[in-house]
């Protein structure tokens, strides 16, 4: 256990904290909407922002959130005026993202060494910038819930009730899309965009094996999404293999494990 006593073993498991909390947060809503394949669209869009962040020499996770809530609106916007050909052009937007950003790192001079660790993750690699980051995008998140969670729960459930009760479902769907999108830059240091919505998604899966209310699947889905995390991290240092893959091969493993015990 001497390994806690490593800075950069800390600042692992204090993201992989950070990010618990908005996937077991958000990730039940993704879930209870079946938006994974937007979300996923979201992910993959974001890695022309790291690409552009690249070439122009800022932070790359800055770069993300400007594309992904960019992705949020414009997916969201498909997602409702084109639904005979949403899956055509969601696709289109994720494969435009992804080449946009491969586009700009093959421009910016020199060799990216951490690419990989945005598009695999690497969460050993995390830095103090990007706990402080990570605990912004928390604060929004948190408050945002709290503040819409009627709202967000009524188009999740019951959309049809909520236009007749005067709620604006088009905007607030789209703020829907644009904290999945916050929630996705927070877990892309740790998994990376390939993984991410296995993250986003798992952890409140899980939850709903045993749980019907919806606080509940918040609640399991953060503790979850804990476990997740931080047996990944330990199974990625001492077995010497990448963090993202560990962490995913955790939550798979519990959540197949939960659907085996739900069907005895």
């Amino acid at each position: 256990m001497d390994i806690l006593t490593y800075n950069f073993f800390q600042n692992a498991l204090i993201i992989g904290i950070l990010a618990s909390i908005a996937c077991g947060i958000i990730g039940p809503f993704v879930v209870a909407k079946r938006i994974s394949f937007l979300g996923g669209s979201i992910a993959h869009s974001s890695f022309g922002g790291i690409g552009l962040a690249y070439f122009l020499g800022f932070n790359p996770l800055i770069g993300a959130i400007i594309f992904s809530i960019l992705s949020a609106l414009g997916i969201g916007a498909v997602s409702k005026k084109f639904k005979n050909k949403e899956d055509a052009i969601i696709g289109a937007m994720w494969s435009l993202g992804m080449a946009i950003g491969l586009v700009f790192i093959y421009l910016t001079p020199g060799y990216s060494a951490d690419l990989f660790s945005y598009l695999f993750g690497n969460i050993l690699m995390t830095s103090s910038a990007d706990i402080i980051l990570a605990i912004i995008l928390n604060i929004i998140i948190i408050i945002s819930v709290l503040a819409f969670y009627r709202w967000f729960t009524a188009i999740i459930f019951d959309e049809e009730f909520a236009e007749v009760t005067n709620i604006a479902v088009f905007p607030v769907y789209l703020f829907l899309l644009c904290l999945v999108a916050l929630t996705i830059v927070i877990l892309i240091r740790i998994v990376g965009v390939i993984l991410v919505i296995a993250l986003l998604t798992l952890p409140a899966a899980t939850a709903q094996t045993f749980n019907k209310t919806f606080p509940k699947i918040i609640l399991w889905s953060i503790l979850f999404g804990c476990l997740f995390t931080t047996t990944g991290i330990f199974l990625s240092y001492y077995l010497n293999l990448p963090s993202g893959p560990m962490i995913i091969f955790t939550a798979v493993f519990v959540y197949v494990g939960f659907l085996i015990k739900d069907k005895i």
